[in-house]
C-alpha cells in the first residue's frame, strides 16, 4: 500500500488495493488506517455490488433501513444515492426525491437518528456529473481538538436529540411530513465520540440534531449551529471531486459530510453501504440515559 494526504489534518489516499479481492488481513491494514485518518479514499476500483456488500461485511453489520418493509424471501439490495427514475429519466428540480437529495447537502452524520448509527459508509461512484455533485468531508475530530476550551465545556458532558425530519423540515415542510422520516423515535447521543481505538475524541453532531439536553430550545439550537460551524470550517474540509470507481469511506463517528450541488438535469448515481456501530465502536458509551 502507498498512501497520499487528502488534507494536512485527516484523510489518506491509498493505492494499490484491490477491494473487490481484499481479504482480511489486508482489511485488518485498512481498518487501522481508517482508525487513525478517518477518511480513506482508494480510486480505479470496480467494484460490484456483490463486492461491495462483502467489503462493508469486514467493517460490521449492514444497515437495512428497509427491512421492516421487504419480503422475508426478498433479499438486501444496495441503497443508490441518485437522480435517476427507473425509466431513465432524472428527477425534477422540485420533487420530493430531489428535495431529499438536497437535505443531503446540509452538514451530517449517517442514521444518528436510528437506534444504532452508522460506524461507516462504503460510498462508490458509477455515474457522476461533468460539474458539481462533489462529496465534502468535515474531520469533527480536528475541529474537537482545535475549539476553544469555553466552547467545548458547553457539551462537554451532555448530549443532542436527534430526529431525522428535522433536517427534512430544513428544506421542506412536505418533505419532512412524509411518512418515512417518522419511523424511529427521537434519539439522545453523547455530543462527543471518543473512538475506543486511539482515545481519539470528535464532535459527535448533525443536521438531524435539533436540541442539547439540559438547555431550553433557542439556546440548543444556536449552538448546535454555531458548533457545526466551527468544525466545518475549510481548515477542516475535504471535497471529493467524484470519477467512476472511485471508493470513499469515512467514520461517522469523527466526520461530517455533505453533497454538493449539480445540474439535476444530469445523472448522478453513487452506490452507498452503511455499516452500524458495534460496542466494539464505541455505541455503547454514547447512550446517555436521561
Amino acid at each position: 500500500m502507498r498512501m497520499t494526504p487528502l488534507t494536512d489534518r485527516f484523510g489518506v489516499e491509498i493505492h494499490g488495493v484491490d477491494l473487490s479481492t481484499l481479504e482480511h488481513t489486508g482489511y485488518t491494514h485498512i481498518r487501522a488506517l481508517f482508525e487513525e485518518h478517518s477518511a480513506l479514499l482508494f480510486r480505479g476500483q470496480d467494484l460490484s455490488d456483490t463486492a461491495h456488500i462483502r467489503l462493508a461485511n469486514f467493517f460490521g453489520p449492514i444497515e437495512d433501513r428497509l427491512a421492516d418493509e421487504r419480503d422475508k424471501d426478498e433479499a438486501f439490495t444496495v441503497p443508490q444515492v441518485s437522480n435517476v427514475r427507473e425509466d431513465g429519466s432524472t428527477t425534477d428540480e422540485m420533487d420530493l426525491h430531489t428535495l431529499h437529495l438536497k437535505a443531503n447537502m446540509l452538514w451530517h452524520a449517517d442514521s444518528t437518528f436510528l437506534p444504532v448509527p452508522a460506524l461507516t459508509n462504503i460510498l462508490t461512484a458509477r455515474v457522476v456529473t461533468m460539474t458539481g455533485g462533489a462529496t465534502e468531508l468535515a474531520s469533527t475530530r480536528a475541529g474537537w481538538a482545535d475549539m476553544p476550551q469555553h466552547l467545548k465545556a458547553k457539551v462537554q458532558d451532555t448530549g443532542f436529540w436527534h430526529r431525522y425530519a428535522h433536517s427534512r423540515a430544513r428544506i421542506s415542510p412536505d418533505l419532512a411530513a412524509l411518512p418515512m422520516f417518522h419511523k424511529w423515535p427521537d434519539r439522545l447521543w453523547r455530543a462527543v465520540w471518543r473512538n475506543p481505538v486511539n482515545g481519539g475524541e470528535a464532535l459527535y453532531i448533525a443536521s438531524h440534531a435539533y436540541a442539547v439536553e439540559g438547555m431550553d430550545a433557542e439556546t440548543g439550537a444556536a449552538l448546535i449551529d454555531e458548533l457545526t460551524a466551527f468544525v466545518t470550517q475549510r481548515q477542516y474540509v475535504y471535497s471529493h471531486q467524484w470519477q467512476v470507481g472511485d471508493v470513499l469511506i469515512w467514520d461517522q463517528r469523527a466526520v461530517l459530510h455533505r453533497g454538493t450541488a449539480w445540474n439535476h438535469k444530469e445523472p448522478r448515481v453513487l452506490s452507498s453501504i452503511c455499516v452500524s456501530a458495534t460496542p466494539d465502536d464505541g455505541v455503547d458509551a454514547m447512550r446517555l440515559i436521561v
